[in-house]
């Protein structure tokens, strides 16, 4: 009986062993994931740097409806004048910090444009000033009295 308590032994040892390598490795892409995002980031903004040098628009403004959740986090940061993390995001809307990120995403394909920066390994978000400005001028994302209230 103690060989076979033995041999169960040495199968679970392994079987943490390779749980332990695969999960060393999902941390590894996980974190080459988050390098490749701050290179395309890096990169959209030097492009829009120079789309806005040669006097050529970014791009025209096309911005669809949010949904209640990306309205929270739209007027969280058209109101605050610092950067955000997706941490402080979370805590004044009073979401999931997990559902910061799809939201921010869902933002950008529906045409809000942020500006991102990186700092200790944390990503830090603010509306684009020029689009902050147009949004009190003209509306853009059509928000009512009764978003502020919600």
């Amino acid at each position: 009986m103690k060989k076979e308590f033995t041999s169960i032994k040495k199968v679970l040892e392994e079987h943490l062993a390779s749980i332990n390598e695969n999960t060393t490795e999902i941390q590894t892409l996980f974190d080459f994931l988050q390098e490749l995002e701050m290179k395309v980031d890096r990169l959209s903004q030097r492009l829009e740097h120079t789309q806005l040098l040669q006097g050529q628009p970014a791009q025209k403004l096309n911005v669809t409806s949010l949904n209640h959740t990306e309205r929270k986090i739209f007027l969280t940061l058209y109101t605050e004048e610092v950067p955000l993390s997706y941490q402080e995001i979370s805590v004044k809307t009073n979401l999931p910090i997990s559902m910061v990120p799809e939201c921010i995403s869902s933002l950008v394909q529906k045409g809000i444009p942020f500006q991102r920066s990186l700092f200790n390994g944390t990503f830090f978000l603010k509306l684009d000033p020029s689009f902050k400005e147009l949004q009190a001028k003209e509306n853009v994302v059509n928000l009512s009295l009764q978003s502020f209230m919600e």
